[in-house]
């Protein structure tokens, strides 16, 4: 028995060196942990159970039969992270560059169809050179196999990515099907074809970093949702993300324990400037509302007109959206209005209740955003909110013109309770837009144009540009003081702790992509 044990050992610890000393010692000094490394720091402390660390490829085309490793280029298994189940795969450059062959596909796929039934989130930290072009048709079969599983399992479980080396062409795919993807700057990049194609196909010359790099996607796609310095801290904010998430579709996300209090916070009394065009920080606001120290933003670096992220409020996990007056005055554009339909969809998924914060001129005019589709974009937010079933509250702050009012979760799309602030203005346009428009002719024919548009611009501004016309009729619940905000939110999420809605029998709508 014992030499079985000592052969069962000796295979073991080969199959955890992965792609042998060299290599791991390569895989520093390029500033990157390893598989085995990563899926350590991740996890808590010896929760780790790996599953198929003696599988191996089938290949014996091209010499691949000289070349044996254990484990086949990915490590994958479970654990847990704040003692919550997760399922986890690894992929391992020390191995063949991490390429994707039939068996590392098969691994992948194994831990995702476990993850699935047992409805706890699945985690893939991804560093692969691609398919394994030694295997052809059976590489390029497994990579489809995992898309399928992404599907499948979207809105079912949670599914985390982190791309922490290359990740290149059939390989960008299931990341960019997960719900949230975080890169790690200077070692990581994402691309369906690389600089050498690019430069041959259409004569660009560019570098890795700068065709798909951290800062590239998190920027300017829009691919990444956050970026880290790091291996270590990427894998510490992935951490961070699962405590504002639920294990799947079924469960309410996880809270803390808390103390109900005055909840007053007089600092909100002071933010909104007494001149309705001077621009002021959304995220102050967020902080004077939200929990101490809980905002967690999601995509900070694209689309900065809008915010999105986590926070907690009065100890429970909860989405906030809200218009940025500090870039470009807060308008909806085509970016602002995806990125914020793409989080409504998770968070609704995943029965996280919305808070959306609104201050808003209006959609950003300019030939750009039409021929670039901001029509469509725009519906992507107003379907994506109009289909939530999650408890919607709704803030105005300042601003709600337009068809902009409409769409930023307005009482006519369902939201449940929606607050205005007294400084708040709710009409199609902007006082001074709409006099040149109801007045044009008396503006026109008095002696002095410009004091007549003054005096015009105030008597509509007295008339529309406030909250009480709208709570007239219903579409503002109450008009709060900005110091009570907290505490009537806080009171009006626990109020809609049960809320159901019963859906119209269909197989899926069909939103406008």
């Amino acid at each position: 028995m014992e030499d079985k044990i000592q052969k069962l050992q000796e295979k073991l610890a080969e199959a955890r060196l992965g792609g042998g000393q060299k290599r791991i010692d390569k895989q520093h000094e390029n500033k990157k942990l390893t598989a085995r490394e990563r899926v350590m720091y991740l996890l808590d402390k010896d929760s780790f159970e790996e599953l198929g660390i003696l599988v191996t490829h089938r290949t014996t085309d091209f010499g691949m039969a000289d070349q044996q490793f254990y484990g086949d280029g990915v490590v994958t298994g479970y654990g847990t992270i704040h003692g919550r189940l997760v399922y986890v795969f690894a992929q391992d450059f020390t191995v063949f560059g991490g390429s994707l062959s039939e068996t590392h596909a098969e691994k992948i796929c194994k831990v995702m169809d476990l993850a699935v039934k047992a409805g706890a989130p699945i985690i893939g930290l991804n560093d692969s050179g691609g398919a394994r072009i030694q295997e052809g048709v059976r590489s390029l079969g497994g990579y489809a196999d995992i898309f399928y599983r992404n599907v499948r399992a979207s809105g079912v479980i949670p599914q985390l990515s982190a791309v922490m080396g290359p990740c290149a062409g059939g390989a960008v795919y299931s990341p960019a099907m997960t719900d949230f993807i975080t890169m790690v700057e200077q070692t990581s990049y994402m691309f369906v074809t690389g600089p050498n194609v690019v430069k041959t196909v259409t004569n660009e010359t560019v570098s890795a970093e700068e065709l798909g790099g951290a800062q590239t996607h998190a920027a300017k796609s829009g691919v990444a949702h956050r970026t880290a310095p790091n291996d270590a801290a990427c894998l510490l904010d992935l951490r961070t993300l699962l405590t504002y998430i639920p294990q799947n579709n079924r469960e309410l996300p996880p809270s803390l324990p808390y103390e109900l209090g005055e909840e007053y916070r007089e600092a909100l009394q002071e933010i909104i400037p007494a001149n309705p065009n001077q621009p002021y920080d959304m995220k102050e606001v967020i902080s004077g509302i939200i929990d101490t120290d809980s905002f967690f933003e999601i995509h900070e670096q694209f689309a900065d007109n809008i915010i999105t992220g986590f926070a907690r409020l009065g100890g429970r996990s909860i989405g906030v959206i809200a218009n940025q007056p500090l870039a470009l005055a807060g308008v909806l554009d085509a970016d602002s209005s995806r990125k914020a339909a793409r989080f409504t969809r998770f968070c609704d998924s995943f029965n996280i209740p919305l808070l959306v914060l609104v201050d808003v001129p209006g959609f950003l005019p300019g030939t750009d955003q039409e021929w670039n589709g901001i029509i469509v974009h725009g519906a992507k937010l107003l379907y994506a909110l109009s289909e939530a079933t999650v408890p919607r509250i709704t803030l105005i702050t300042r601003k709600a013109y337009g068809g902009a009012y409409d769409v930023m979760n307005s009482k006519h799309i369902g939201a449940d309770l929606n607050y205005a602030w007294p400084v708040a203005e709710i009409a199609v346009m902007g006082a001074k837009g709409a006099s040149e428009i109801i007045f044009r002719k008396e503006i026109n024919a008095a002696a002095n144009p410009t004091e007549k548009l003054a005096e015009k611009e105030a008597e509509y501004a007295d008339t529309f540009a406030n909250p009480y016309r709208a709570a007239r009729r219903g579409f503002i619940d109450e008009v709060i003081l900005p110091r009570e905000t907290r505490r009537k939110l806080i009171r009006g999420f626990a109020s809609l702790e049960k809320k159901e809605v019963e859906q119209p029998r269909r197989k899926h709508g069909n939103i406008p992509l």
